[in-house]
């Protein structure tokens, strides 16, 4: 009878252990998984960085600011470009302006309405192309000792500038209507066109920016 209350006892105790050893073995598994059975990998403890402070970091340090005026000097000569690379830069940004190119364009210059005007005036002849040259006439006389034809080179001067400003009035209104036509759905301001063909036709062929796309004489 007290073999079997001791044999009845030890298998209590182990059917006790069993049960705890087994909830420890499923709280573990708790652990790791959730209830869909999904296995989560622990955190890393801190934020991921961003990209920019990584580079940042592997890049090292930016350098200290200048502390004295020589030291700024030596610092803005050392990151300023050569003589000779200004020199090629600027006659390559001058040869793509004079070629038309809408990048190295100044911002007057840009856009197609401009282009238009341009191929506009260029295509024609206009009495406005001697306003340099007269000019030119007007300062000579001046300094001749000659009155009789200080007063001969006044009054064909002012008949020209009256011609002048006649036929600016009329190429502006020409272009105006032209421009309209060609583009309809942009807004083109009157003065601004008109004043941009007549400063175009003013200048002698040679001298104008960008050079003439179009021959004398071609339909534009």
């Amino acid at each position: 009878m007290v073999d079997d209350v001791k044999f009845l006892r030890r298998r209590n105790s182990d059917d006790a252990v069993g049960t705890a050893t087994s909830g420890t073995g499923d709280g573990a598994a708790a652990d790791g998984a959730d209830a869909f059975g999904r296995q989560h990998t622990p955190g890393k403890g801190r934020p991921t960085p961003k990209r920019r402070d990584a580079e940042g970091k592997r890049r090292g340090p930016a350098p200290p600011p200048p502390k004295t005026q020589r030291e700024a000097q030596k610092l803005a000569r050392k990151n300023r470009a050569s003589r000779a690379e200004r020199r090629q830069d600027a006659t390559s940004r001058r040869a793509r302006m004079m070629a038309g190119d809408e990048r190295a364009l100044m911002p007057r210059d840009r856009g197609p309405v401009k282009a238009f005007v341009r191929d506009f005036v260029d295509a024609r002849r206009h009495l406005i192309g001697l306003f340099m040259p007269l000019a030119a006439l007007v300062f000579v006389s001046l300094i001749l000792p000659v009155p009789r034809l200080q007063s001969m080179v006044s009054l064909f001067c002012m008949a020209m500038l009256a011609a002048i400003l006649l036929e600016g009035v009329l190429l502006g209104r020409r272009v105006l209507k032209a421009a309209r036509e060609r583009f309809p759905k942009e807004q083109i301001s009157g003065p601004s066109v008109g004043w941009y063909a007549f400063s175009r036709a003013s200048q002698l062929r040679e001298l104008r920016v960008p050079k003439p796309k179009v021959k004398i004489g071609a339909s534009v």
